[in-house]
């Protein structure tokens, strides 16, 4: 079983939680970015030698208010790499609009050679209007004309990033990109082809997506690229998985393992009581989603009718734990949580999330300590029959049967709706 830890890459943030400011009116400055990165490199050497396989990052753009402050997930990898001995660096997610495909293609292969294979490709369309734009794309939902621009440059720009890394010459002719120019001569030869140098060291490259929309589980699976689940509903999550694996075999007539090209992300505390571990998450937790919240991100939490929840919606700690994406307890909690769902799904590839807004070095560095220390060695355990066993299906009692749905950012007509956290001696407001 391969055992990865993720990072926002997020600045210390002393008032995360429901009594903190607005997201968008926090901003830190050049010391905050300084000490997460000193933060990567610690968090680099733990994980490596807590016994985890990889670490990845998230890439974003022009983040005063602190959550995601890593823009290079490349160089940051690279970086580390070299701080570093066995354990490989990945990206959660790459955002290739974002990128000129032939640059994208050419620094990952290069950071791949130097660190001798130890980059994992993670990619992505983008989520945040204010990035995309600025650097150069457009940023959509639900099939507008924004959102369908973005997925054709998006499958475009793929398409020209594998020719570069598996052929040896290439050219191509699309809408977006013609390679190389038309007409270009080179010291009185005509240039018809290119040569990326240097090719990745592992070839064919292994590349991890998000799957969230339908139309993006089809890509996926088409494209055999693996697919990545991350703040699930536990019957979305059934849904979705069995969906890649429906998807993959018609596309490429090849039976899978139950959790065979699939990677589950999961928010991990662990604390010495359930209570503890509550009280360590329930800031970083509400934190979160006073900021990602109102981009959609609980568009696969779902209500008593299997309905999605609108964007408008913010849980509490308690419902995302009943919802299954943040497992919070004690070691023997999560363990028995974990391995469940390792025996359910068939798990091959489980990352943790182990640092939510507010939480310090020290603190992320024990939760990773004591996931390794006390919860790894049970999935370890039950890996081999799982991995070894001949191509099947989940189980899909509990399988949610509401249409997976795309996330809906909010827009300036939904932000009065929105629902906040009650503070002390108010009554919560009911959501939309």
């Amino acid at each position: 079983m391969q055992l990865g830890v993720f990072f926002f890459s997020t600045v210390d943030m002393t008032d995360a939680g429901v009594g903190g400011p607005d997201p968008q009116d926090r901003r830190y400055f050049q010391a905050d970015y300084g000490k997460q990165y000193d933060d990567l490199f610690a968090y680099a050497t733990a994980a490596e030698e807590a016994g985890f396989d990889s670490m990845w990052f998230a890439e974003h753009h022009f983040q005063h208010e602190g959550y995601e402050v890593t823009p290079n997930i490349i160089l940051t990898s690279a970086v580390l790499a070299m701080k570093t001995e066995r354990i490989k660096f990945g990206a959660m997610f790459n955002v290739i609009p974002q990128w000129h495909p032939l640059r994208f293609a050419e620094d990952f292969a290069f950071a791949d050679v130097v660190t001798r294979g130890r980059m994992i490709c993670g990619i992505g369309r983008g989520t945040v209007p204010r990035e995309s734009t600025a650097l150069g794309a457009r940023m959509g939902w639900n099939d507008s004309p924004d959102d369908q621009y973005n997925r054709e440059l998006f499958e475009e720009q793929v398409e020209i990033i594998k020719k570069a890394w598996h052929d040896e010459t290439f050219s191509y002719r699309g809408t977006h990109y013609v390679l190389p120019a038309d007409g270009l001569d080179d010291r009185g030869r005509d240039v018809t082809s290119l040569t990326l140098v240097p090719k990745p060291w592992n070839r064919p490259v292994e590349i991890w997506q998000p799957v969230t929309s339908p139309k993006t589980y089809a890509y996926v699976a088409q494209q055999g690229h693996q697919a990545v689940y991350w703040m699930m509903s536990r019957p979305r999550l059934r849904q979705g998985w069995k969906l890649y694996q429906d998807l993959f075999e018609e596309h490429h007539g090849v039976k899978l393992r139950r959790g065979q090209n699939r990677m589950l992300v999961i928010n991990v505390t662990i604390g010495d009581t359930t209570e503890h571990a509550k009280q360590i998450a329930r800031n970083g937790h509400d934190e979160y989603w006073k900021f990602l919240g109102p981009y959609g991100r609980q568009v696969n939490y779902l209500d008593e009718n299997g309905k999605s929840w609108p964007n408008t919606r913010l849980p509490t700690l308690e419902e995302s734990m009943e919802q299954g994406p943040w497992v919070i307890g004690t070691a023997a909690e999560v363990r028995d949580t974990l391995a469940s769902l390792q025996e359910q799904l068939g798990i091959e590839y489980l990352t943790i999330f182990p640092h939510y807004p507010g939480m310090v070095r020290e603190q992320a560095i024990d939760q990773m300590e004591r996931f390794m220390r006390d919860v790894a060695p049970t999935l370890t355990a039950q890996a081999p029959p799982i991995e070894s066993a001949p191509p099947g299906q989940i189980d899909l009692t509990g399988t949610a049967t509401t249409p997976i749905t795309m996330a809906q950012a909010k827009t300036r007509e939904t932000i009065g709706a929105a629902t906040r956290w009650a503070l002390p001696g108010e009554t919560r407001t009911a959501h939309s």
